[in-house]
């Protein structure tokens, strides 16, 4: 069963538009650019702004401080990811070979933010990210102890993360069949 889920619907309300969403996603990729040139703390809201091409009044409309725009950015990700998955997959069912290939395939195109922010030591917003998927979408529709989803979105990020980090070295097929084995998903036909 595929059903549409809105992230950003939920967390923005009635003032979700693509035109916002593009001043977000400006936002975002510029704190993400300047990340790469410095470290986080030394960032500012003026810098921000400048390198996207917005005032402050606009960053300040949308985010109460730069970490409110990474997260936010992190979330565009998801909320893409959620769209993706709700059309090819469906979102019912998470915990199979054919996902998690497809999680690691669809978040491999944002290698880069990924790695900003782990360099960044920002772990702790990707997983917690993580846990608000695994609490708002996949327990409604796949219950399971909130244990058991903390360790396999943790699970997920730490491998995810090691594998870009290692350049890759390893297969896809190789990094599934590691996963799948680790958490006792079955094997099925969806890695090839």
């Amino acid at each position: 069963m595929k059903r549409e889920i809105s992230l950003m619907k939920h967390i923005l309300g009635k003032n979700f538009t693509k035109r916002n969403r593009f001043t977000r996603q400006c936002i975002g990729e510029a704190m993400i650019a300047l990340m790469q040139d410095r470290a986080y703390e030394e960032i500012t809201v003026s810098d921000i702004v400048k390198r996207a091409g917005v005032s402050r009044m606009t960053f300040y409309h949308y985010f109460q401080s730069k970490t409110d725009a990474v997260n936010n950015y992190l979330h565009e990700i998801i909320e893409c990811y959620l769209e993706e998955c709700s059309r090819s997959l469906g979102v019912d069912n998470f915990y199979d070979t054919a996902h998690v290939r497809h999680a690691f395939l669809f978040f491999d195109q944002y290698c880069e933010f990924f790695l900003t922010l782990a360099r960044a030591n920002l772990h702790s917003l990707m997983i917690q990210a993580i846990n608000d998927y695994m609490i708002r979408f996949v327990d409604p529709v796949y219950p399971r102890s909130l244990y058991e989803l903390y360790y396999y979105g943790g699970a997920l990020l730490n491998v995810f993360l090691k594998w870009e980090e290692d350049g890759k070295t390893e297969s896809i097929d190789a990094i599934v069949e590691v996963i799948c084995h680790c958490c006792h998903i079955p094997a099925s036909l969806g890695t090839g």
